[in-house]
């Protein structure tokens, strides 16, 4: 678990560190990946933040609920926060009564595992919730990384503060399988944070304090616009290039 005291590593000010057209970019590509099988006709997000994904699946015709404490400050969609079940605090602290067991078909946490404090029970509840044959999604960046020994502490995923803990492949399926799934697999997805490997090469090589982040520089944008067919060749070639793990977890029916 990471102490902010011992490994700073130039985190920048705030949790939100990200740009606008990326962000958007990302929640098309990772609403897809969820409707791979269809849409389901509940979901529940872990850290649904505005409520944006939220949103795709109410549009979608499936029902709404969510937990946040509220890390990023931001306002909620206005359609999600009226439709939605919403509860401000952390999927552990949800009671029976308001989320019963057996309640949802997906489940899902995107970015979120690396900031939650106990992450082995945010499984377990997560677990709670779904009914047969249902399915959790969690996207946490890659403590395994094949680039880390290169950017070390120049590592984007530091910048965050509120990046707490992280996982390898291993790590992950076996905490999904103590937490009770029935069904484990662990994926790389190549198009996730596209932008990962430029941010990193530029807070390691040029290791500075930026309070709003390394993506507010239009440098560091142009840099990963440059790179990114050399970026996505790699990862093809390389799975342990791609910076985030999907863990796709389910309950047998």
């Amino acid at each position: 678990m990471r102490s902010l005291h011992d490994a700073p590593a130039r985190h920048r000010e705030h949790a939100y560190g990200g740009d606008p057209t990326l962000d958007s970019a990302r929640l098309a590509l990772t609403y897809r990946t969820l409707i791979a099988d269809g849409v389901p006709e509940s979901v529940f997000e872990i850290g649904f933040g505005t409520g944006a994904l939220l949103r795709r699946f109410l549009d979608g015709g499936a029902s709404v609920a969510g937990a946040d404490p509220d890390q990023l400050e931001l306002a909620v969609d206005g359609r999600v926060a009226r439709e939605g079940s919403l509860h401000a605090c952390g999927i552990e602290n949800v009671t029976p009564d308001a989320l019963p067991a057996g309640a949802v078909d997906m489940a899902y946490g995107i970015h979120v595992l690396e900031h939650v404090v106990d992450p082995a029970l945010t499984l377990q509840r997560t677990r709670d919730l779904l009914r047969p044959g249902g399915s959790a999604h969690f996207l946490t960046p890659a403590g395994d990384w094949a680039g880390l020994g290169l950017v070390k502490d120049g590592w984007w995923m530091l910048e965050d503060p509120t990046h707490i803990r992280f996982f390898t492949a291993k790590s992950l399926s076996t905490m999904a399988r103590d937490a009770g799934f029935d069904s484990v697999e662990i994926r790389r997805p190549v198009l996730d944070s596209l932008v990962h490997g430029a941010a990193s090469t530029v807070r390691a090589v040029r290791p500075t304090d930026r309070p709003r982040g390394v993506l507010a520089q239009r440098s560091t944008m142009a840099l990963a616009a440059l790179g990114l067919p050399g970026t996505l060749a790699a990862r093809a070639a390389v799975p342990r290039l791609r910076p985030t793990l999907h863990l796709v977890a389910r309950v047998a029916s």
